[in-house]
């Protein structure tokens, strides 16, 4: 890596401004990019036939997307759910194969909240479907299923007690970290936290669920140790996603970079393969 990369990994690592934000995820992601190159096919999505089941599976989850959120209530004016429900069935229809997935409506809501623009959030919900973490909205979930194996895989390697407890407890790790990744740590981590992390998620790719997975895991790992049940472990797991560590967004960005230790892309890609392959092995 060059010594301007190296430079702009620095900057984002401490954090984008937030007036920035949405011009550097689109710049880094390469949605800015993909706009550009498709100026009015946004519009035309939109303009297509309407596709009953593709609308009712998105109108189902409008009303669950942020119910917090004023911006997101029926009610307010203008309502971020027009927006968020144009965007969704843009994503249906420019790719069938997914249509829509739950978890999506968080993710496009999110992009929404910092883009201020529906275009801009299309384009950046494709970039992180169809390359950052790919094939985890699909129908059979499998680039998911394979992030969360590898997961497992990790904690063996780097906090081998939690995942023998894990073990003699008979916890699957989509139990307690499934939501971690389908909703990339939006509703699960503090908004100013989940921000850090995806300016990172644009920049380094998928790598990065891993370094906060395995920091709040091994950060908490005498808590979790303390767990002597199935329940308890599941309790465990929520917990270690609330507190002072992940309240201080500066401080748990720097942990995540120093906490797991090395993680090479080579050996991450490695136990993809290794577990892509015994997943395939098991269907």
């Amino acid at each position: 890596m060059g010594p301007l990369l190296l430079q702009v990994k620095r900057y984002i690592r401490k954090g984008i401004p937030n007036e920035y934000r949405s011009l550097i995820w689109m710049t880094v992601s390469g949605a800015q990019a993909q706009m550009e190159k498709n100026p009015a096919y946004y519009k035309k999505l939109l303009e297509m036939e309407e596709d009953p089941k593709l609308v009712d599976a998105v109108k189902t989850d409008i009303n669950r997307t942020f119910p917090d959120n004023v911006q997101f209530r029926k009610t307010a004016n203008p309502s971020l759910q027009d927006a968020l429900f144009n965007i969704l069935v843009a994503y249906g229809n420019h790719n069938k194969i997914i249509g829509y997935c739950q978890g999506m409506n968080f993710i496009a809501g999110y992009l929404l909240i910092v883009t201020k623009d529906e275009e801009k959030s299309f384009w950046l919900l494709d970039a992180l479907i169809a390359k950052i973490v790919p094939d985890f909205y699909t129908p059979t979930m499998i680039g998911l299923k394979t992030d969360q194996q590898v997961l497992s895989q990790l904690v063996k390697m780097k906090v081998p007690a939690v995942a023998a407890l894990m073990e003699k407890h008979n916890v699957m790790w989509t139990l307690v970290v499934g939501r971690w990744f389908i909703c990339l740590f939006i509703d699960i981590l503090p908004v100013e936290t989940v921000l850090r992390i995806w300016d990172c998620l644009f920049y380094e790719g998928s790598k990065i669920t891993f370094r906060v997975a395995l920091t709040l895991i091994k950060y908490h790992q005498a808590s979790i140790l303390e767990a002597n049940s199935f329940p308890a472990i599941c309790e465990k797991f929520k917990e270690i996603t609330r507190g002072s560590v992940v309240e201080d967004c500066h401080v748990f960005m720097q942990k995540i970079f120093t906490e797991p230790g090395r993680l090479p892309l080579a050996t991450i890609t490695k136990l993809r393969e290794y577990s892509r392959a015994e997943i395939d092995a098991q269907s």
